[in-house]
């Protein structure tokens, strides 16, 4: 008997312990994102055909979102809305910048993408480059994109792409402040980058 509540009293402290310790990484991963410039440094090129870099998402808080010009419905859609949201909360553009950055290079050209994001927002600037250089910038920042073959049989034909549709904040130093959801409430949306204007 008292060897088995020792063996319990055991099992109980080390469960505590890696509690504690998961506890306490997940903090410092909270901490680091915020103390500074998220992501990783990036050269990349805008959709005018002007490099950008990093430094970009500095100065002024920013709303980043990261797609691409095939998609159906998320893009577009987050895209319209993100406008929309801007134009509310800073009409005047002297608050706040966005950025959309393809998760496709491979078809996603600055053109491309100046040609797309031109029709939806004059707010917005559009990202893209070499398709290894942009995939690199993406997976820095912790992004999910995978290539979907449409056609099974043919892994190497069209695609679709799948991956992060969150919108990503940060603030003036490029640090992360959290995210707006795809189909998040308009209003909330709209409070949510109110409050990173006062960052």
């Amino acid at each position: 008997m008292k060897t088995l509540r020792i063996v319990l009293w055991v099992a109980v402290a080390v469960v505590a312990a890696v509690l504690g310790y998961t506890a306490y990484r997940i903090s410092n991963a909270k901490d680091h994102l915020a103390a500074g410039p998220f992501g990783v440094p990036f050269e990349l090129v805008s959709q005018t055909g002007q490099p950008i870099s990093e430094k970009a998402f500095t100065g002024k808080p920013s709303a980043v979102f990261f797609g691409f010009t095939h998609c159906p419905e998320v893009c577009p859609t987050t895209l319209f809305e993100l406008n929309g949201w801007l134009e509310r909360v800073d009409p005047d553009g002297t608050k706040l910048q966005a950025f959309f950055v393809s998760v496709d290079p491979e078809r996603d050209t600055p053109e491309i993408m100046n040609q797309y994001v031109s029709n939806v927002s004059k707010r917005i600037t559009g990202i893209s480059g070499p398709p290894e250089k942009v995939m690199e910038m993406v997976k820095g920042f912790r992004v999910y994109a995978k290539k979907i073959p449409l056609d099974e049989k043919n892994p190497t034909g069209d695609y679709t792409m799948d991956h992060t549709a969150s919108v990503f904040l940060l603030d003036a130093k490029g640090a992360f402040t959290g995210t707006i959801a795809y189909g998040e409430n308009p209003d909330t949306a709209v409070q949510k980058l109110e409050n990173l204007t006062k960052r």
